[in-house]
């Protein structure tokens, strides 16, 4: 009778040994699922994706958006994306990487974005949530804000929230908070 722990055994040890190299790490499902969706991605003219650890980790990189629209035109923003084994049962931790005034991002990085918390699904995938980035420098939403205070400015007077995006973007002070240059 053959023993199989034997023979897989062997089979591993034969893998290893295999011209010096180690043997290749078995993607997991959340892996493969983001190989998929960063194949198939679609992103707008103003957006683009970077790998800063290279290409073998797809699980953590980077957004950059530059609006050519709205209150924000001209600027440019970062965002990090991690993303974990479990994707897509778990939505990707995103972060702004970019200080920026913005209702729906605090000066923590933190983004407030409905398709990353409590809308989350399965069936969503890296590209919507990247046109859901976008979609939040062209029209920014008082109505559910991290920042509080560009909210209110952005409900009650939007010239204002206007000269304080423009100058936050510029590189200056908004109230007592200093936005280094992003455009």
């Amino acid at each position: 009778m053959i023993n199989l722990f034997k023979v897989k055994a062997k089979q591993k040890e034969i893998a290893e040994n295999a011209n010096g190299k180690a043997p290749v790490k078995k993607q997991t499902a959340g892996e493969l699922r983001l190989h998929k969706d960063i194949s198939e991605l679609n992103l707008p003219k103003t957006c683009s994706i970077t790998f800063p650890n290279g290409k073998d980790d797809l699980m953590n990189f980077e957004v950059t958006t530059r609006p050519d629209e709205g209150y924000y035109c001209g600027g440019t923003f970062v965002f990090t994306f991690q993303v974990s084994s479990i994707y897509p049962h778990e939505a990707p931790k995103v972060k702004c990487r970019t200080k920026v005034y913005h209702p729906n991002i605090d000066l923590e990085g933190n983004v407030c974005l409905n398709i990353l918390r409590e809308d989350w699904k399965p069936v969503l995938n890296i590209n919507t949530i990247i046109y859901g980035l976008f979609h939040l420098f062209t029209q920014p939403n008082y109505e559910d804000p991290l920042n509080h205070d560009a909210a209110a400015v952005l409900r009650d007077n939007p010239r204002m929230f206007e000269s304080n995006v423009r100058r936050a973007m510029a590189g200056g002070y908004v109230g007592n908070t200093f936005f280094p240059r992003c455009m």
